[in-house]
């Protein structure tokens, strides 16, 4: 499908990212961050500090939306997302810039990675409008 083509590329190239937590009250909370990695339109990494509120948000409940745009193209993603602490994923997601928000580096005990993965992809790339669950994406 040419449409999941180019919304592979538009998320390869987008650099920042809204995530969207459910909060104690049954609320979405959207916050902006820098997207660190993307596989696809399937998967999106982000780091966060493990005392923020989104990440206390999604300990709690994982249910996630994501969204990312440029221009008049746009890609929301409904999904969960994994908070994690792992080792090997935080030394492969670490940036050289992340010491200013985790200045014990790579083992900053604040340091974590949210692993976002979608359930189901809307696309609105080109004037064309999709929307792709599951197995599809």
């Amino acid at each position: 499908m040419e449409i999941l083509r180019k919304a592979t590329e538009l998320m390869s190239d987008c650099n920042e990212i809204t995530l969207a937590s459910v909060n104690e009250n049954g609320y979405p909370r959207i916050c902006v961050l820098s997207k660190i990695k993307s596989e696809g339109i399937k998967k999106l990494y982000v780091a966060t500090g493990m005392n923020g509120t989104k990440t206390r948000h999604f300990q709690a409940n994982p249910k996630a939306s994501a969204c990312i745009w440029k221009g008049e193209d746009s890609i929301t993603l409904v999904g969960a997302v994994k908070v994690t602490q792992e080792r090997a994923v935080r030394e492969e997601m670490w940036r050289d810039w992340f010491i200013a928000h985790f200045p014990g580096g790579v083992d900053d005990p604040d340091y974590c990675v949210l692993e976002f993965t979608a359930e189901e992809a809307t696309l609105w790339i080109d004037r064309e409008f999709v929307t792709v669950k599951g197995a599809d994406l």
